[in-house]
């Protein structure tokens, strides 16, 4: 059985824009990512917290939304107000309701005061490997995710919301990279779950479809930019573009959805600057995809399905 790699690592650079020292979104300055697992008993499933220093005091975001179906809860809030007051959690789909009301009782007991909250809790639907049905997720796992969220190299593959993924006829599940431009940080983590043709620096690589329900993705944007919620929002459909450049078909059931955010609350950022960081988008997200697939293992769960993880050397005889 092969070793999870990440993309770099077969001999694949993605764009020319340099990356930050991880190559995550944790090199974002604030940003943490905590995650919980779930295996055994027919179950992949989990649990991914990206969270922000300044949370509470609300930090400028927006969502893009290139396709609708699937729950995204708390989007109505951001688009409405522009910000983000709470953590991003994802997870599988039955369970996000859990997740969030775990997640508001995790910041209750973070501040007394408070009477209104904006839970973002984003999922996929990972049923082809996990038993969706048992909503197995409980306050114990988002609040330790949440408690161990850290700056470190988040793991990649079948782990967190990721445990259970499936993604362009392979396994697939949290993948994250980053990119530094002159005047800040751009970084990317995601949760693949959707179909199509993998396509690797613009070539394809052919597999089996699987039966999987459901075909999503959850794209999650930091930078450090001082960006405002409406360029945000400009990064946010680059994220969801960048899924094109890997072979998602975009079928009709699939969810697609950027969340981004800044975590510099001085916004000053000319539109006529936003190349650099349209293009710093965009390599993130490309390569955070790919490396959800690299770095994902042939797995086997509910009913048997068996999800295979994308043969290295295929990439390695494209490069």
């Amino acid at each position: 059985m092969q070793n999870p790699r990440r993309v770099r690592d077969l001999g694949v650079v993605v764009g020319t824009l340099p990356t930050g020292p991880l190559n995550a979104i944790t090199d974002v300055p604030g940003v943490r990512v905590g995650q919980t697992t779930l295996t055994g008993d027919g179950l992949n499933t989990g649990v991914t917290a990206i969270v922000p220093d300044g949370y509470a005091g609300t930090l400028p975001a927006a969502v893009a939304v290139g396709n609708g179906y699937g729950k995204l809860i708390g989007t109505t809030q951001v688009d409405e107000l522009g910000v983000i007051e709470t953590p991003i959690l994802l997870t599988g789909t039955l369970s996000t309701f859990r997740v969030a009301d775990a997640l508001v009782s995790w910041l209750l007991d973070r501040d007394p005061k408070a009477t209104s909250l904006n839970p973002v809790v984003g999922e996929t639907n990972d049923a082809y490997l996990s038993d969706i049905r048992r909503r197995p997720i409980t306050p114990d796992h988002v609040h330790t995710a949440l408690d161990t969220a850290s700056s470190a190299l988040p793991l990649e593959g079948c782990v967190g919301a990721g445990t259970g993924t499936t993604a362009l006829g392979f396994k697939a599940g949290i993948g994250t990279s980053s990119r530094t431009i002159s005047s800040g940080t751009v970084g990317a983590i995601v949760q693949s779950n959707f179909s199509g043709l993998l396509t690797v620096l613009g070539r394809p690589i052919p597999a089996t479809p699987l039966d999987a329900d459901g075909n999503s993705c959850m794209i999650v944007v930091a930078t450090d930019l001082p960006l405002d919620a409406r360029q945000l929002g400009r990064l946010a459909r680059r994220a969801v573009f960048a899924m094109g450049r890997v072979g998602s078909d975009f079928a009709p059931g699939s969810g697609d959805y950027a969340i981004a955010f800044t975590t510099n609350r001085t916004p000053g950022y000319a539109d006529n600057d936003l190349r650099g960081p349209f293009q710093a988008v965009t390599e993130s997200v490309e390569e955070a995809l790919l490396n959800s697939l690299t770095m994902a293992r042939t797995t086997t769960g509910h009913r048997g399905n068996t999800a295979h993880a994308v043969p290295h050397d295929l990439i390695r005889n494209l490069v």
